[in-house]
């Protein structure tokens, strides 16, 4: 079993990259999950509708934080932990790493408050690798206004943030992925989709989770 999670800036690939992934493990015939954060149970569900949504009141920093965690423990709790005892491979879009991009990266909030609540929302669980498709603020807002074009979905709280905040965020996770360098994989998120697929199979060949 393994638990990779993904992240990085909205435009960035995940949802492709995630895709490839999948289609190896089934090629593999290994069980898996797919999940996300926020979300990934009913409740972190709601919660994720609370944080993300444009209308209504906007919760301060401090509670957007509590929110997420709030969701986490669910997720966690409910569907991380028992899918990993099942020993599945468990593939999440987003997880702890981004509470410390977007809320001590975007908000300033303090490092040391996040990495605590992180560690009790998780009950000390950790990704076994996670996966950062770094792209720089620029490409990420013109492939988010593409998206934006093509499909109708609006942009959520997120993205509306101003350039600064969404830099912030960038340079939080690449500090971060530098701090815990052996158990993250940097990828280039502007090479095209195959390249950057082959970067990845190559990476978890490396780190030992899959094999050639």
């Amino acid at each position: 079993m393994a638990f990779i999670v993904f992240e990085g800036l909205d435009g960035a690939g995940k949802s492709s990259l995630i895709e490839g992934l999948k289609q190896r493990l089934l090629d593999m015939q290994q069980d898996f999950v797919f999940t996300r954060e926020p979300g990934g149970t009913p409740l972190a569900e709601e919660l994720r509708e609370i944080i993300l949504r444009n209308e209504g009141e906007a919760p301060c920093p401090r509670a957007e934080l509590l929110l997420y965690e709030a969701a986490r423990a669910q997720h966690v709790n409910k569907f991380i932990k028992p899918s990993l005892d099942e020993n599945k491979w468990v593939i999440c879009d987003r997880f702890t790493a981004s509470t410390f991009a977007f809320q001590k990266g975007g908000r300033s909030l303090n490092e040391t408050d996040i990495h605590w609540l992180n560690s009790f929302a998780t009950d000390g669980l950790k990704a076994d690798i996670s996966i950062l498709l770094d792209l720089p603020v620029e490409v990420s807002k013109q492939r988010t206004n593409q998206r934006v074009e093509a499909t109708g979905v609006e942009k959520d709280r997120f993205e509306l943030e101003a350039d600064d905040f969404h830099q912030k965020v960038r340079k939080a996770y690449l500090e971060l992925a530098q701090l815990e360098k052996d158990s993250w994989i940097v990828l280039d998120a502007t090479k095209s989709p195959e390249e950057v697929k082959k970067d990845f199979f190559t990476a978890l060949v490396q780190k030992g989770f899959l094999s050639e």
